[in-house]
């Protein structure tokens, strides 16, 4: 912090952190939030039959929740020195309730998405908050145990979300899924508004306009573009498509330059200097596009496919969720016992291996198998994410906490688009090829079209999951605090450009 940082009247000294009303009143708010990004997926049928759209339509329910998500978030590291904790939650959470509130009681699909978008506005503000908190208040050795508590609510939350889902839908109507979140976004506000404090001093750096700019061109380029040729008539050749993503890359380029040559960047990517934090963020990444295709795909197909109802859909999840709740506290505690690689490499090797026997699903498989399946794999992602990211986040020095949330959380949202994206078009084009092969009565083939798609998707999954399972090799406790001095000091020997 510089010397000229001023302290809000409101912060309050480290000595007096409470932290358990602290974790709680976030937690909470959080965890109603991120619940949202899967909420709807088992409702997916319903919504398209009531207002008459698509799968590649209906996917911007939750694209375009990641994609508000993605773009927001670099910013949060700009917020976070500009209002206090106190501030930013509440705000947050109020623009979040009004989000819910127009889902709610939207007559159409296009003020439904609206809806999602306002959603997205505060849950894009919260997350980073969080994360930003545990950095603050729980030391080193102690911090696997907290960010365990992240996991649970980061992970848990759209794991769990199919499942309530399912059972909402089929025992009353999609718009209760937003109805029944309200008392809890009200006791969330009330409860932070009496035991939420302020952590943090605001330094208010200068707000540098381009690069909120070029950041959201960047990020939102590269999410649109790939979205658009989910739509599967457009394709990866249409211009919508590439001129998308070439805009989003150069944008980011150009957003990455800037941060660089800056006295104070609104993303400090130089973050990426500590390797610890680069691994953790390339793994969290490619994990989570191999999830996101899960939480999206697995729902249609146990509809659709195996036409079981929203609600055996949703018990579906449920075990799966659980498992990862438990697992994701004990991982985190195990992490601080034992470091990142007796946990990291067993849960990508059995990724890996749900990922393979995913691919190989047909019409034929029994619903016992998707449940043990599917709780292996949230028992696998448990032993990664929070091992992971801890580990990572524990290599920057302070001055970096913002940033680093900022960044991690920025990439793993985006990743979740674009892995819908992705996984959608590849689902929709199998299922394309494969009519066009067997000719015939297209009606009659549709499951058989449907199984097809769903097995070339688990199988692109498999080789992401794979990738993961490489990464985590080299995955190591971060450099002792007289490692981080040193880079520190090597960092501030290296000369500033500034932009002119």
């Amino acid at each position: 912090m510089n010397a000229n940082n001023v302290e809000t009247s409101e912060t309050i000294s480290e000595g007096e952190f409470k932290r358990i009303p602290i974790m709680v009143s976030l937690i909470i708010g959080v965890f109603f939030a991120i619940l949202n990004e899967t909420l709807l997926n088992v409702a997916y049928v319903q919504l398209m039959n009531d207002f008459g759209v698509t799968t590649s339509t209906i996917q911007w329910l939750t694209t375009g929740f990641l994609l508000v998500v993605g773009i927001l978030i670099p910013i949060t590291a700009l917020i976070l020195q500009w209002f206090t904790t106190r501030q930013i939650f509440l705000g947050a959470m109020s623009i979040f309730a009004v989000g819910t509130l127009i889902c709610a009681f939207a007559p159409n699909f296009p003020l439904l998405l609206i809806g999602r978008l306002v959603q997205a506005v505060g849950t894009g503000l919260l997350i980073p908050v969080m994360m930003n908190t545990v950095l603050v208040l729980f030391p080193k050795e102690k911090r696997g145990s907290a960010m365990g508590m992240v996991s649970l609510v980061i992970m848990v939350a759209p794991a769990i979300g199919p499942t309530l889902s399912g059972i909402i839908v089929e025992m009353f109507h999609w718009r209760f899924l937003f109805i029944f979140v309200l008392p809890f976004i009200a006791f969330s506000l009330v409860f932070a508004f009496i035991y939420l404090k302020n952590i943090t001093k605001l330094t208010k750096p200068k707000v540098d306009i381009p690069s909120i700019v070029f950041s959201t061109l960047g990020f939102g380029g590269i999410v649109f573009g790939f979205s658009q040729a989910g739509k599967g008539t457009a394709g990866w050749s249409h211009p919508e498509v590439y001129l998308f993503i070439v805009v989003g890359i150069i944008s980011l380029i150009i957003f990455v330059k800037r941060q660089l040559q800056l006295k104070e960047p609104m993303l400090d990517v130089r973050a990426f200097r500590f390797p610890m934090f680069t691994l953790a963020t390339i793994l969290t990444v490619v994990l989570m596009m191999t999830l996101f295709s899960t939480f999206i795909i697995l729902p249609l197909f146990l509809q659709q496919g195996l036409l079981f109802t929203a609600f055996a859909t949703g018990l579906a999840f449920l075990p799966g969720g659980i498992i990862n709740g438990i697992a994701s506290q004990t991982s985190g505690r195990l992490y601080d016992k034992f470091g990142p690689r007796a946990l990291v490499i067993p849960g990508a090797l059995i990724v890996v291996i749900v990922m393979f026997f995913f691919s190989k699903v047909t019409i034929l498989t029994s619903f016992t198998t998707f449940i043990v399946l599917h709780c292996l794999l949230m028992f696998g992602v448990a032993l990664i994410m929070t091992p992971i990211q801890t580990n990572g986040l524990n290599q920057l020095p302070p001055k970096y906490y913002p940033h680093g949330a900022a960044i991690l959380n920025t990439l793993v949202q985006v990743a979740g688009a674009i892995g819908i994206a992705v996984f959608v078009t590849v689902l929709s084009s199998s299922q394309a090829r494969f009519l066009e092969n067997v000719g015939g009565n297209v009606e009659a083939n549709q499951a058989e079209a449907l199984i097809a798609g769903v097995q070339s998707v688990f199988a692109i999954g498999f080789v992401f999951a794979s990738i993961c399972l490489f990464l985590a090799l080299f995955i190591k406790r971060p450099v002792t605090s007289e490692g981080l001095d040193i880079l520190e000091e090597k960092e501030k020997d290296k000369p500033v450009h500034l932009t002119p």
